[in-house]
C-alpha cells in the first residue's frame, strides 16, 4: 500500500469517527429531549387528573353550579383523555356542554338583556333538574374509579 492511499484511509476513518461520534451527540440531545418532553405530559396529564379531581369534588359538595362544572369538567376530559370524554358514564357532561354551548359568556352574557338571560336561567335550571342525578352519579365514577388519587397523581 503506498503512503498515499494509507494517508486516506486514516483521514477516511478518522472522518468516519468523527461523524459517527457527532451523530451520537446528536442522538443523545434527541433522547433527552424526548425524556423531557414525555416527563412534561405526564405532569400536564397529572395537572389535568388533579383539576379534574377538584371539579369532580367540587361538583358532588355543590359548590359549584351543575351547569358550569359538567363544561368545565367536559373541557378537561377533552384534554385528560379523549376516549374517556367519551365513555357513556361521561356522556351527561357532552350533552349538557352542547345544551349550553350557544349561551353567550362573560361580557356577551353581561350585555344580554333580562327577559333573554331570564329565558336562558330557565333553560339551565330544567336541566339541572334533568340531569343533576346522572352528573353526579358521572363524576362520582370518575372520582372512585378513573382518576388516580392525589398521591398516585404526584
Amino acid at each position: 500500500m503506498t503512503p498515499l492511499a494509507i494517508t486516506l484511509l486514516l483521514t477516511g476513518l478518522l472522518l468516519i469517527a468523527a461523524l459517527a461520534g457527532y451523530a451520537l451527540y446528536l442522538w443523545r440531545r434527541v433522547w433527552g429531549r424526548e425524556r423531557q418532553l414525555a416527563d412534561q405530559q405526564a405532569q400536564q396529564h397529572a395537572a389535568l387528573a388533579a383539576d379534574l379531581r377538584v371539579l369532580a369534588g367540587s361538583l358532588l359538595q355543590e359548590q359549584v353550579p351543575l351547569i358550569e362544572g359538567a363544561i368545565r369538567i367536559k373541557v378537561l376530559l377533552d384534554n385528560y383523555d379523549s376516549n374517556l370524554g367519551q365513555d357513556p358514564r361521561c356522556q351527561v357532561f357532552q350533552l349538557l356542554f352542547e345544551a349550553t354551548e350557544q349561551v353567550p359568556t362573560h361580557s356577551a352574557w353581561k350585555a344580554l338583556d333580562k327577559t333573554e338571560r331570564r329565558r336562558h336561567e330557565a333553560n339551565f335550571s330544567a336541566l339541572e333538574l334533568q340531569h343533576k342525578a346522572e352528573a353526579r352519579r358521572s363524576a362520582r365514577w370518575l372520582l372512585d374509579e378513573v382518576l388516580p388519587k392525589n398521591s398516585e397523581a404526584a
